[in-house]
Parts: structure tokens; sequence; C-alpha cells
């Protein structure tokens, strides 16, 4: 059994370190807020985005100069891109995204594609990536929690010039949908080309009067024009937001890792003082039973 000395110096290692879990929690749960309201305001927009250019996506019909929207008969590569976080200390949130990126590239792989390369946006996410000995063809970190839109935009340009370019057939995208506190939710969606229809975009299919609150829209100029000036426009926030998306996620992830932590310590601290106080206890008693010992010797 370990001495009482022992089990103090454990007590207060445990103090310590609850100390730390507890301020990253409250720092967590401080910039949660605010990741929370940037990806609120931006949803609705996103939605709108979405939805507008599914509809002139619809109404131009067989498009083929667009190169954004040229579906490809043969995959022959694709690319996934992982949206990790830069830093650990939020349970299962990277792990989680990694292996639903695996799950992507494997379904692209029985798809066709004949080569799957792996986009890293976030430092965790990269150093696993290259631990296992896959292809990572570029990687982005270092705002992970606080994304602003020109992040955003720089993997915009890196993925769209790959694609048009044609040394890429499809990129996916795999990160992780803030829904609540408690509850994120691992999200892949096509990224390139785009799918068309708001079917293909993961919603169902809007009427006429949903989508333009009881009108019918018109596009000026002709829908193909407009889509041309709208997709770059389109992929930045699909990007913007899934990058919004994962930094809400990994605070709540971490908030409640760190949440967790701290009441571990507790417990833990709980159980070592019981147990130094029965330590303290057994060396009393045992003094005690020596005193009364040497005093039945002596007389």
């Amino acid at each position: 059994m370990p001495s009482t000395k022992e089990l103090k110096g454990r007590i207060d290692s445990v103090r310590n370190t609850r100390k730390i879990t507890r301020a990253m929690e409250l720092v967590a749960s401080a910039r949660l807020r605010r990741a929370q309201d940037r990806i609120e305001n931006l949803r609705d927009y996103a939605g709108g985005m979405r939805r507008l250019t599914a509809q002139a996506a619809d109404r131009s019909g067989t498009i083929t100069s667009l190169p954004l929207l040229e579906e490809r008969e043969d995959i022959g590569r694709a690319l996934v891109v992982t949206i990790t976080g830069d830093r650990g200390l939020a349970g299962a949130f990277n792990v989680n995204i990694l292996r639903r990126g695996y799950e992507a590239a494997d379904e692209l792989t029985g798809a066709g594609a004949s080569e799957v390369s792996y986009v890293a946006v976030g430092k965790k996410g990269l150093g696993t990536l290259r631990f296992r000995g896959l292809d990572v063809e570029r990687d982005f970190q270092g705002f992970s929690t606080d994304p602003v839109f020109s992040d955003a935009s720089g993997i915009t340009e890196y993925l769209v010039e790959r694609f048009t370019s044609g040394e890429v057939d499809r990129v996916d995208i795999v990160y992780n949908a803030f829904k609540s506190v408690i509850e994120q939710t691992v999200t892949t969606e096509q990224l390139l080309p785009i799918p068309r229809g708001a079917a293909g975009l993961g919603e169902a299919e809007p009427d006429a009067e949903e989508t333009t609150g009881g009108g019918v829209a018109y596009f000026e100029p002709d829908p193909q024009e407009f889509l041309e000036r709208l997709l770059p426009t389109y992929v930045d926030i699909t990007i913007y937001r899934a990058l919004l998306e994962s930094a809400a996620a990994e605070l709540a992830a971490r908030r409640t890792a760190m949440s967790n932590a701290t009441d571990n310590a507790g417990e833990l601290i709980d159980s070592l003082t019981l147990q130094m106080n029965r330590a303290r206890q057994a060396a009393i008693t045992q003094e005690i039973l020596e005193v009364v010992s040497g005093a039945d010797a002596l007389s």
C-alpha cells in the first residue's frame, strides 16, 4: 500500500492537472459562443447560395462548358479533403474525421478511382496521415478554431485549379458538422464537380414558391452565364461553411473532453484522499499497538 507521503504527492499532482483542464474548459466555452454565432449566421446565407445554385443549374439544362459542373465518366484521380484540428485534447474529434476520410477514400476506389490522395486541413490530420504513409498532396493549417474567409479562398483556389486542369476528377470533403454542444456529426460532401440539382446538393427538391418566397425566379443574364459567375463563390462558401462548422465542433468537443477530465480528476482526488486517510489511520493504529505492546512488556 502506498505511503501517506506518496498519496499526498499524487493528490497534489492531480489537483494541478484539474486546474489545467478546468482552465481549458473555460477557454473553450468562451470561444465556442463566438464560433457558434459565426456558423449560425452563415448557415442561412450558405443555404440560400446552395438553393440558388441548384435552381440555376436545373434551369440551365445540359451544360458542358462550365468546368466546375463537368461530370467525368471515369474517375482517374480523386482527392479527399479532411478538416481536422490543429490541436488535440478534443476527445475523438480528430479520430472520427480521419476514420471517415479513410472510408471515403475506399468508397472512391470502389467507384473506380485509380488513385486517391488527401488534402489535410489541420495539423492533427496531417500528422496522422503521414504517419500511416498515405499520400498527402497538400496541407493547410494554423486556423482550425478561428478560420476566416481568406483561408477558405486559399483552399478553394488550390482545389479548383487541380480540378479544372484535369489532374483531379473528383473532390470530396470530410468535416464535423456542429449540431449542438454535445452533438457533432461527421459529414462527407462531394465538392467537385459541383452536384447539379437540390437533391444532389443534399437537400430536398424545393418547389419554386419555397425557393423564391412565392414568385418564379428568372435569371438575367441567362442561367449559364449566371452560373459561370456564381460557381466559384459557391465553392468558397461551401468550404468556408465547412471550416466554421468544424471550428465550432472542435471547440464543443474540447469543452466536453475537458469537462469530463475535470470531473474524473475530482473523483480521483476523492479516491486518493480516502486511501490517504485509511493509510494514516492504519499508521496511527499501528503506533498505538506498539505503545500498548511496549507497556505490557514493561509491566
